[in-house]
């Protein structure tokens, strides 16, 4: 039988030791009660001498005889008394870095969810999905790093000494992202810090972005008789003179991504090596979400129409013939909303 019951502002006793009590002791306090850890033996003496007992006595650990006894006193005091399971007791923690993907919570795999329930420590980011995370990881201490375009909240040095520090404490850690830990999600660089430190480390591949964004706005990445390979590439930072030489070479698909901030750099730059103004071009914007706005263009046009854009991050940008396959639908069925440059245009 399941009850459930309010504890916000509750007296709680938990009755063990830790770190068997650590995930209890946790999750009571995020639903906002006041727990003390106890051995069995100080909670009979602390509840012999209550002026005032406690509103729930939560076993854990201990003797049978031990249990037995203070739920004798507990009916006496008229104080409910709930079993729960003890946490495993690891000589050393691990940590486990999870894919969040693009945003939907459907699209979190069945092992991140897992790492999630069993997990004692989050830290999470701004583009992972963290609308159920409290009911996700019950009995985790939840720790926003969240990073924003021009400000990280959190030094990613200081995110990896909190991931080592805590699982060196023995407590299973879980690195939430959002997309894939190992698609420009600085994950490698995490897995390493674990490594030197000698702390079991697991990666929980999620959906990226590059590919599921395109996709919700009907864009392949790759098509037959159209595009036979698609690159992914970083747009944080403008891009250099190479890059941009053998993006321009390429006959298939890019995909950049948080590029929305160097678009027009970017733009200019393939313009300026050759890219033909003609090239179908789409932004994809908060893929996945209810704001969810695809934008179809050209490389030639697009950027005179950004002003009145007002594009926002996070967006996905494609470029190449495969854009057309989604952008003559949208244009099949009317959503002009989602056109700022009609498609398809004479090729060049």
């Amino acid at each position: 039988m399941n009850v459930t019951v309010d504890l916000e502002g509750r007296a709680v006793i938990v009755v063990g030791h830790q770190p068997a009590t650590r995930r209890v002791e946790t999750r009571y306090r995020a639903a906002g009660a006041f727990v003390e850890v106890m051995s069995a033996g100080r909670a009979r003496v602390a509840l012999a001498a209550a002026r005032t007992p406690p509103h729930l006595l939560v076993w854990v650990d201990g003797r049978e005889s031990q249990r037995a006894d203070l739920a004798a006193v507990a009916r006496s005091l008229g104080i409910w008394l709930t079993d729960e399971q003890p946490a495993a007791d690891l000589p050393r923690g691990s940590v486990t870095l999870v894919g969040g993907g693009p945003g939907d919570l459907g699209l979190v795999t069945v092992a991140g969810r897992q790492a999630l329930l069993e997990a004692d420590v989050v830290l999470y980011d701004r583009l992972a999905p963290t609308e159920t995370l409290e009911a996700w990881a019950p009995a985790a201490e939840l720790i926003d790093v969240g990073k924003t375009p021009g400000h990280h909240a959190t030094p990613q040095h200081e995110i990896e000494r909190i991931l080592v520090e805590r699982a060196l404490r023995g407590l299973a850690v879980v690195r939430l992202k959002g997309g894939d830990p190992f698609v420009f999600g600085r994950g490698g660089e995490e897995v390493i810090a674990c490594r030197e430190n000698r702390i079991p480390v697991t990666v929980v591949p999620g959906v990226t972005s590059a590919i599921s964004v395109p996709a919700a706005a009907g864009i392949p990445v790759t098509h037959r008789d159209i595009s036979r390979t698609f690159t992914v590439i970083s747009g944080h930072a403008p891009l250099t003179e190479s890059e941009l030489t053998h993006l321009t070479g390429l006959d298939g698909t890019i995909v950049i991504l948080m590029g929305a901030g160097t678009l027009v750099q970017t733009i200019a730059g393939l313009l300026q090596r050759g890219m033909r103004p003609g090239m179908p071009l789409a932004i994809v914007e908060r893929g996945y979400s209810i704001h969810q706005r695809t934008t179809f263009s050209t490389v030639g046009e697009i950027t005179s129409g950004l002003g009145r854009l007002g594009l926002r991050s996070p967006a996905v940008i494609v470029i190449g013939e495969v854009v057309r396959v989604a952008s003559d639908d949208a244009a099949a069925r009317g959503c002009v909303q989602d056109i700022v440059e009609s498609l398809p245009v004479p090729s060049q």
